[in-house]
């Protein structure tokens, strides 16, 4: 019993222990290859198909439906190549947002409106950045395109952010109505 626990627990570099091996197990059986990709396709396309109510509240043609494309999309290997491409990337993203909220929680006041902005847009850059090389791993080459027109792409970016900025800010601002002032009522009654 013993014994077991201190398998199940110990780490090695490579291998991972008992854990790492029934990964690799779950990986020679296509879980992460077929079954997950499935799942998730199959969730999203039913979750999407009873929120549209397309055909009313009848669930079974969802379900049908879901099924199909879930098991048509995995039919070639390009939805698992391009999950095992994707999520990898997007969990590092993820993991750097949630540095800077943690950071941004300790040094920055959250209650301004500022931190948040600022986090949306790193938060589109790494997303994008994903996509990109994402794009440039599968065999998109797109991502070819990306790597030589980003400074392009970036100053029109920018240079609508700022105008986006001056147009907000000035829009906002509230127009007052001028009455003259009449310190003993109004001169026309």
């Amino acid at each position: 019993m013993i014994d077991g626990l201190i398998s199940l627990v110990s780490y090695g570099f490579y291998g991972g222990g008992v854990i790492g091996e029934m990964f690799a197990q779950w990986e020679q059986f296509g879980f992460f290859s077929y079954l997950l990709p499935f799942l998730l396709l199959f969730a999203l396309i039913f979750g999407i198909l009873n929120q549209i109510k397309l055909f009313q509240d009848n669930k079974s043609i969802n379900a049908i439906i879901a099924l199909s494309v879930g098991l048509m999309a995995l039919q070639f290997d390009f939805v698992p190549v391009f999950f095992s491409e994707i999520f990898p990337r997007l969990g590092v993203g993820l993991a750097i947002l949630l540095v800077l909220l943690i950071l941004g929680g300790m040094f920055v006041d959250p209650s301004k409106g500022g931190i948040m902005y600022t986090l949306l847009g790193i938060g589109v850059v790494i997303a994008i950045i994903v996509l990109v090389n994402t794009a440039g791993a599968i065999g998109w080459y797109s991502g070819y395109w990306w790597y030589q027109n980003w400074q392009f792409v970036a100053g029109v970016v920018f240079i609508l952010i700022v105008i986006s900025i001056i147009v907000g800010a000035s829009s906002s601002k509230s127009s007052t109505k001028y009455a003259p002032f009449w310190p003993y009522g109004h001169p026309n009654p």
